[in-house]
């Protein structure tokens, strides 16, 4: 069973320059072109300068270049160039600062955000390796969040980047076919591996990748074309999803069984009727473990309905008659309210 809600420490970014306070910069900006209006204002009224004269008065005398005066200057035009001088320095010293300040502070923190981020990639355990945040990966990221999984995606485009950000979802910048993407994803804490990339050359070669690092390693990969689900099995994707093939399936369904389509979506989502169907391993020390169907009494005290169970050979038994024993290893399917399926789960687990 799952986790209710995903670490903390999952869900923080890297900060990024887009949230530093410009305000200081915003104001010498302001003041600077303050002292520039007056500066050359003063010069056109007192010094009977030409717009552009007195303009290019005033930036010589902040700038201190050194040119000489346009004109001589009367004592109320030196006055206006002492003025400019000690309010037009300090400004552009004020403001060249900040922006200096800015530029540091954004590739700082840039650097130690990156880092942040890779060591709580680091930490991950148990978690899913999702590569590609197209239209299936977006979903794929949502629903296991939301259920709360770890996870991390690899991706490059720069705007998947952006709205991974904006979700606070781990992420890493790199090419989902390398091994080095793969390594530092932690394939060999993950539990699996999910290739939705668009391309399904990408999607095998990812297989592939991810089979020669961890042969163990549990892959599920996206097939565009129903053809390529061949090729993805043999370079080692345990499970292959077709999602067009799959969303004709689904229509059809939706045409022909409503109300069976309804109850499953209720079922899986959680909504209205506040039933959630859920699977559980069955591990040695389970006090099930050995015990039939009707002995354990789940039903009785959880009010669960057993739907299936697993075999670790693989062997499905649907809908399991009151004889059938649970055995380690095997995996439970029940469905029930969320609340007893929880507490069955950490009674059973």
């Amino acid at each position: 069973m799952v986790p209710d809600k995903i670490p903390e420490r999952h869900l923080s970014l890297p900060p990024d320059c887009s949230d530093m306070d410009y305000s200081k910069l915003k104001l010498s900006l302001f003041l600077l072109l303050v002292t520039i209006g007056f500066g050359t204002s003063g010069y056109v009224v007192f010094e009977d300068m030409l717009p552009f004269e007195a303009f290019y008065m005033t930036l010589i005398t902040i700038s201190t270049v050194g040119f000489s005066e346009i004109k001589p200057l009367s004592d109320i035009g030196r006055t206006i160039t002492i003025i400019i001088i000690i309010l037009g320095i300090s400004l552009l010293t004020y403001t060249l600062g900040q922006v200096a300040r800015i530029f540091v502070e954004g590739e700082l923190r840039k650097v130690l955000g990156r880092r942040k981020l890779e060591k709580q990639i680091s930490a991950l355990k148990n978690h899913y390796i999702i590569c590609g945040y197209g239209r299936i990966g977006s979903t794929i990221v949502r629903e296991l969040t939301a259920a709360g999984t770890p996870l991390v995606v690899i991706e490059q485009e720069p705007e998947s980047i952006a709205v991974l950000e904006a979700e606070h979802t781990l992420y890493l910048n790199m090419d989902a076919t390398t091994d080095e993407a793969l390594v530092a994803a932690g394939l060999d804490r993950a539990i699996g591996l999910v290739t939705a990339v668009s391309s399904d050359a990408d999607n095998v070669f990812i297989a592939l990748s991810a089979k020669g690092l961890r042969p163990d390693i549990f892959i599920l990969a996206r097939a565009s074309d129903v053809k390529n689900e061949s090729k993805l099995l043999r370079a080692g994707a345990s499970r292959v999803v077709c999602p067009y093939q799959m969303g004709g399936r689904r229509m059809a369904e939706i045409l022909h069984k409503p109300t069976v389509v309804d109850f499953l979506d209720q079922t899986m989502m959680h909504t209205e009727l506040g039933l959630q169907m859920e699977e559980a391993i069955i591990p040695e020390h389970s006090p099930i473990t050995g015990k039939t169907v009707v002995s354990s009494n789940l039903r009785q005290d959880f009010g669960v309905i057993i739907i299936a169970i697993k075999r670790k050979s693989g062997e499905m038994v649907f809908n399991p008659g009151p004889h059938e024993i649970f055995n380690a290893g095997d995996v439970i399917v029940v469905i029930g309210k969320k609340a007893e399926v929880k507490r069955m789960a950490a009674v059973v687990c």
